[in-house]
């Protein structure tokens, strides 16, 4: 990628930044949000192509298996990773619904009594 190229993306994320994060977050904290994003989304892709699998074997361990405590073993397996999501949420699917957004990341990730 060339410098030019490199400096309009930069400068296009520095933008949604200032449209979608201002007077949420101090202008000098957009880093502490953007970054843990862009991590968070780079992890919602490698997993995205095993989402279905990964939440078959969720549904198989508490239904079939009656599992109690969700097997992680098993879980890597179904993802192909070291890590897994159990969530039905995607930061993609969430976009579908920007009003929404708030609760439903909320409930994402609340424990579930």
């Amino acid at each position: 990628m060339d410098h030019a190229t490199h400096n309009k993306i930069g400068s296009f994320i520095w933008s949604i930044a200032d449209d979608c994060l201002r007077d949420v977050f101090v202008r000098g904290k957009y880093r502490d949000v953007i970054l843990p994003m862009f991590v968070l989304r780079r992890i919602d892709c490698l997993l995205e192509e095993t989402k279905e699998a990964v939440l078959a074997e969720v549904k198989f361990q508490k239904t079939e298996a009656k599992m109690a405590i969700l097997d992680p073993d098993g879980l890597r397996e179904a993802s192909g990773q070291v890590f897994y999501n159990t969530s039905k949420f995607t930061l993609k699917g969430l976009l579908g619904n920007p009003s929404q957004l708030e609760a439903t990341s909320r409930s994402a990730i609340s424990p579930k009594s």
